[in-house]
Formats: C-alpha cells, structure tokens, sequence
C-alpha cells in the first residue's frame, strides 16, 4: 500500500510539472498525449489511441475533431474495414508535437533531475515491472477484492464478480 501511495503522489507532482510545460504552449493534456503518441508510434486506428490514452469513445470523438479543425491530424478510412478509421500527423502537427515535445522533454529532465542517471533506468525498469505484473493479473481477472476481516485483519482472496 505505501508503495503505490508514494507513486500517486509522485505521478500528481510530475503530471502537475506536465500541464505547466503543455498548457502555456496552446495544447492540452489530452491532445499532446494524441499528437505524442502518433509521433512515436506513427498512424493509428481512433480506437487504439483511445485506450492508450485513457479517452473514452466521445472524448476521443471531440480530440480528434479538435485537433483535425486545427490541421495537426487527419482521419483516413481503412480501406479493408470501413468501420475503423485512422489518424495520422499532418506536417503541420508533427512539427507543432516535436516543438512542444521539446520543451515538454526539459521540463520533465528538471523535475526528475535529482536522480542519477543509473537512478532513472532503475526507476523505469522498476516500474515497467511493476505496471507489467499489475496488467498481467489484470487480464487474468485479478483485482481481487481482499476484505478486511472481523478481527482486522485480511482474508482470503475472493475474485470481483
């Protein structure tokens, strides 16, 4: 329990550090975490960009739409699927995501500077780890729910229903 405690706090701090280096670059969360994704990762269905960044069906609706009303993306049609879509960078928004990318890169640099930098690849190994076996058990429907018991203390496990 201390562990994750001392990681949300860690992940609001640094997310704090995050909006202030995006927002005053005429960009929000959602919509660098769009155009950041598709720099790194290259054209993507709407669905998959969605769930990589936590958007749900409508919110991603109304991103894509703001973004491609801006001309940083464009939506194409899959050609063997006419139900999925794709958004890709325009070369207006991969230039506009690498310009904020690298302001937003210092920034975050600053805010993690009082690590080493063997320190960072522990830290990043460590969690990549941890997030890994969180999403394993997960997808093997773990979140179990532990109740406390009369005595204060556990019991057993019993899978959510």
């Amino acid at each position: 329990m201390h562990l994750w405690l001392v990681l949300m706090k860690a992940h609001r701090t640094l997310e704090r550090h995050a909006r202030r280096s995006i927002e005053p670059l005429d960009l929000g969360s959602s919509d660098f975490a769009i155009l950041e994704l598709l720099l790194h990762k290259g054209t993507q269905p709407v669905g998959a960009i969605g769930r990589r960044v936590d958007l749900t069906t409508g919110a991603i609706t109304s991103a894509i739409d703001r973004l491609e009303a801006r001309g940083l993306v464009a939506r194409t049609s899959d050609p063997d699927d006419r139900r999925t879509r794709f958004v890709s960078l325009t070369s207006k928004g991969a230039a506009r995501i690498r310009e904020v990318f690298a302001v937003h890169q210092v920034a975050m640099d600053a805010a993690t500077s009082g690590l080493t930098k063997a320190e960072r690849a522990t830290l990043i190994a460590l969690v990549k780890k941890v997030g890994q076996d969180a999403e394993r058990q997960l997808a093997a429907g773990g979140a179990a729910d532990v109740r406390p018991s009369a005595r204060g203390g556990r019991t057993k496990r019993r899978p959510r229903s």
